[in-house]
């Protein structure tokens, strides 16, 4: 008899997601994951808004090139997103350092190295 393999249901970036939608709504952000599928390829992980603080798209990624990169979609529709306004931010950890990046420009293009 073969063993049985177990699939993982979620990888690494999924768990730091979570941690870090936890870590945004305790500071009073309205957050809305996307879902990744083919109809919504090229979008950040999340959407947040701040009564105070306003609107951001966020992209998790593992800290330190740990596997996380952007995906074909998101090296295409990134720049659009950003040529029409919009920033997007990466969080690597939910930290208060992290935390901060929120509150400066948009950092994506910083992470262009990891993919």
């Amino acid at each position: 008899m073969r063993p049985v393999k177990l699939k993982k249901k979620h990888g690494p970036e999924w768990f730091l997601q979570r941690k870090i939608i936890s870590f945004l709504r305790f500071r009073g952000w309205f957050v809305k994951s996307t879902h990744g599928n083919i109809y919504q390829s090229g979008f950040p992980d999340l959407f947040c808004t701040h009564s105070t603080y306003g609107a951001r798209w966020i992209e998790i990624k593992l800290p330190e090139m740990k596997g996380s990169h952007f995906t074909p979609a998101q090296l295409e529709e990134f720049p659009k997103f950003v040529a029409n306004g919009s920033g997007i931010w990466v969080l690597t950890a939910a930290t208060e350092r992290e935390y901060e990046k929120l509150f400066k420009s948009p950092n994506w293009y910083t992470y262009l190295s990891w993919s």
